[in-house]
C-alpha cells in the first residue's frame, strides 16, 4: 500500500463524499463520479452496522439518506444492503469504496464513530489499496490508534470550531494534517499549520469564489461537494 502522495499538483482536489453535489453522497456511483472529474482524493464516511459490517453511512440513522428509518447501529448489513440511497445505489461496504478506489484516486477514509479505527486499518490493509490513504476523524483516540498501528499512516484532525490554540490541537492527535472548516480558516492558521509540517485541507467548499481565495491562501487540499469545480 502506498502511502505517499500520488500527485504533486496543489491544492489537492478531494471529492466530498464523492461527488455528492451530482450523484447521492456516499455510494458507489458518487465515487466512480468524483474519479471522473479527475479528483486526487475522494473522501467518505464509515459507520459501523448492528453485526459489525464498516459501510458508508454519513448520519446516525439512515432517515435522511435512504428509503429507510433507524440507526444504523441497530441494523444490519443486509438490511442497511437493501436500502435505496438513491438512483436505486445501494449503501456501500467500506471493502467495496477501496476496490472502486484502488489505482484511481486517494481515499480519505473519515472514521464517524470511536473504536472503528483498528477493523478499518485492517480492512484496508487486507485489501491491498494502491493509492493514497488518509484517515480523518474529530476524534483525536481514534486517529492516535491508527497512528499506533499503522506509524506511517497520513492521520487528518477534522476542526469546525477553531480551538484557542488549533496548532496544538493538531498536534496532540500526532495529525499530519488538519482539515479546517470553511468557516475557520484565516491566513495565520493556514500559514502556522503549515510551518508545523502540516498539510491543511479546507471543507466543505461549493462556490467558486471560496474556491478561488483558497487557492490564493496557498491550502493543501480542497474538499467539495463539485470537485470539477475545483
Amino acid at each position: 500500500m502506498t502511502q505517499e502522495r500520488d500527485h504533486i499538483r496543489m491544492p489537492l482536489r478531494i471529492g466530498h463524499r464523492g461527488a455528492s453535489g451530482h450523484a447521492p453522497e456516499n455510494t458507489l456511483a458518487a465515487l466512480e463520479l468524483a474519479i471522473k472529474y479527475g479528483v486526487d482524493m475522494v473522501e467518505f464516511d464509515i459507520r459501523r452496522s448492528g453485526d459489525g459490517a464498516l459501510v458508508l453511512l454519513h448520519d446516525d440513522s439512515v432517515d435522511r439518506t435512504t428509503n429507510g428509518e433507524g440507526k444504523i447501529e441497530e441494523l444490519s448489513r443486509s438490511v442497511l444492503r437493501e436500502l435505496d440511497v438513491g438512483g436505486d445505489e445501494r449503501v456501500p461496504l467500506l471493502e467495496e469504496a477501496l476496490v472502486c478506489l484502488s489505482g484511481r484516486a486517494g481515499a480519505m477514509i473519515e472514521l464517524k464513530v470511536k473504536g472503528i479505527a483498528a477493523d478499518v486499518c485492517a480492512k484496508v490493509e487486507a485489501t491491498d489499496f494502491h493509492g493514497t490513504v488518509i484517515y480523518a476523524s474529530f476524534f483525536h483516540e481514534e486517529l492516535l490508534t491508527v497512528r499506533r498501528l499503522m506509524g506511517d499512516a497520513l492521520t487528518l484532525a477534522l476542526i469546525e470550531d477553531a480551538p484557542i490554540h488549533s496548532t496544538a490541537f493538531a498536534i496532540e492527535a500526532q495529525a499530519t494534517h488538519a482539515g479546517l472548516a470553511l468557516n475557520v480558516v484565516t491566513p495565520a492558521l493556514v500559514q502556522a499549520l503549515q510551518a508545523k509540517d502540516i498539510k491543511v485541507f479546507v471543507y466543505t467548499i461549493d462556490e467558486p469564489e471560496e474556491i478561488a481565495r483558497m487557492k490564493g491562501l496557498g491550502v493543501d487540499g480542497i474538499i467539495s461537494n463539485f470537485p470539477d469545480r475545483i
